[in-house]
């Protein structure tokens, strides 16, 4: 598995997650962005969605604040992206918890994300490559639901997301 890792604060952060995701951005590629706009700290997702279509970024994106992707309809998302794109390369957006020391922590993976994990929940793994970030850790009973979670740390992280996909997206037409 290849990964990075960088705190949203770095001042590179973008460019550090633009420079790995490009290589997944290409004419069959899907941002799909999990979350619900329910949790602070879930909504990472649907803000990058939304930030992304706000942008009129040209690549297709499923999950925003208002048509979010979550646990309850993420099957038929699923379902529509494959039955409508050849081949789909899917780039997986995600909220997640860890360590308290890795809180605000961004991760870039060649590998799928696994909502709900953290939570208990068995969902089906998604993506080609995926973007993470850390907004909680994971003590605790109460996960994305605790009030220690700043939206201004939620939407800033969404942010270098966005601005790394933009990025990655105008790599990805350079090369």
């Amino acid at each position: 598995m290849n990964k990075i890792k960088i705190h949203y604060e770095s001042a590179m952060a973008y460019y550090e997650l633009a420079y790995f995701i490009k290589d997944y951005i290409n004419e069959h590629t899907v941002i799909l962005c999990i979350g619900t706009d329910k949790f602070i700290g879930d909504c990472l997702g649907p803000l990058v969605g939304t930030f992304l279509k706000k942008e009129n970024f040209p690549i297709p994106i499923y999950g925003t604040l208002k048509e979010p992707c979550h646990a309850l309809n993420l099957d038929e998302i699923l379902d529509t992206i494959n039955k409508k794109y050849t081949d789909p390369c899917i780039i997986g957006i995600d909220a997640c918890i860890g360590d308290e020391s890795a809180i605000g922590e961004l991760q870039a993976r060649d590998i799928p994300i696994h909502p709900g994990k953290g939570v208990g929940k068995s969902l089906p793994k998604v993506g080609d490559a995926s973007i993470i970030g850390i907004v909680d850790n994971s003590d605790g009973p109460q996960f994305f639901k605790q009030k220690n979670i700043r939206l201004s740390l939620v939407m800033s992280m969404a942010k270098v997301i966005t601005d790394a996909l933009i990025h990655a997206y105008y790599l990805s037409q350079h090369d």
